[in-house]
């Protein structure tokens, strides 16, 4: 009997290393190795590790784990990172990128209070994509909620696909905050998406980055239409694990959420009738911390023992959250 044919997308997953808060950058290149993730997003942030390139090139060295993205500090609390000056941001994350190995920078749209950077952003990304090889990919937001009031706090506006962008991000958290159309929006940016965000949500005015499969969004969906589309560009795993009572199941939802993506990557990209993918959960149960092992060619060592861990190159520290772009609801 023939063996089930399974063609492999050619995107990458990658681990965010927003993910992993309260620890650190350095820390998530390490859970990162350890799960079989291709590489990792580096979010530029108050860490003083996420700043410095030449720590990240040290990480990613050490680890095997190649930067694929930069995240530029576009964040409340990353207004004085790396300068005040939005296009400086711009300017270093391009640098950091072609000095990594990165393909992607990921930005967000200006804040309204921007108004000079907002006036100038659309031209102004454009401009700097014609310099690089580099591709800046603009992520979606979402408006801001409080009880009955909507405050509009991006600009020219949270939903990108309003503007001629050459590249898009979409964050299917942030599709879920704003309760739009996900699948719709994907197809406005067509075959200018270029870069995933995966994670999960239900509706709430609060960006909640779920485990994909945990949440209302259509994450199987759309991974499985990449997959038959042939995307070429990265899947990045951004949840958010801040109330992980410990570090094994803080570990535990980011394998869960790699073996999800594996999954539903793979599943879509089957040849008809080809039957279930070896090792692959059953139908109907949610893919755990085995499936991991499965999608990162562990399946046959169940008894495999944990990894120890080594001492990182760099210092660990604790800094506010990343993850939250609006203030607490």
């Amino acid at each position: 009997m023939a063996e089930p044919v399974v063609r492999v997308p050619d995107a990458k997953v990658a681990l965010s290393t927003a993910s992993v808060y309260p620890e650190s950058t350095a820390t998530a290149f390490e859970i990162a190795a350890r799960l079989g993730y291709d590489g990792v997003e580096v979010m530029v942030w108050t860490d003083p590790v996420s700043q410095d390139v030449e720590a990240l090139r040290r990480l990613s060295d050490h680890y095997g784990m190649p930067v694929l993205a930069i995240h530029a500090p576009c964040l409340l609390i990353t207004q004085r990172v790396w300068s005040t000056d939005p296009w400086t941001k711009l300017q270093r994350a391009r640098a950091a990128a072609e000095k990594l190995g990165a393909s992607t920078v990921v930005v967000h749209p200006p804040f309204r209070w921007q108004r000079q950077y907002a006036r100038e952003f659309v031209q102004g990304v454009w401009r700097m994509a014609d310099e690089t090889d580099v591709r800046f990919a603009v992520e979606n937001m979402y408006p801001w909620r409080y009880r009955d009031r909507e405050m509009l706090a991006y600009a020219p506006d949270w939903d990108v696909t309003k503007e001629d962008y050459r590249h898009f991000t979409v964050d299917l958290s942030h599709t879920a905050t704003s309760r739009v159309d996900t699948l719709a929006m994907v197809d406005r940016m067509g075959d200018r998406l270029s870069h995933v965000h995966l994670a999960d949500g239900n509706g709430s005015a609060k960006d909640e980055h779920l485990v994909p499969g945990r949440g209302g969004q259509p994450c199987a969906e759309l991974l499985e239409r990449l997959a038959t589309s042939g995307f070429g560009g990265h899947v990045v795993i951004e949840v958010n694990t801040r109330r992980a009572m410990s570090n094994a199941e803080r570990e535990a939802d980011l394998a869960e959420a790699l073996a999800f993506t594996r999954l539903h990557l793979a599943s879509a990209a089957r040849a008809p009738g080809a039957g279930t993918i070896p090792g692959a959960p059953a139908a109907g149960t949610t893919p755990g911390a085995s499936a991991a092992r499965t999608a990162s060619g562990d399946a046959d060592r169940p008894d495999r023992p944990r990894q120890m861990r080594r001492p990182d190159p760099v210092r660990r520290a604790h800094h506010p959250d990343p993850s939250r772009e609006a203030p607490r609801q």
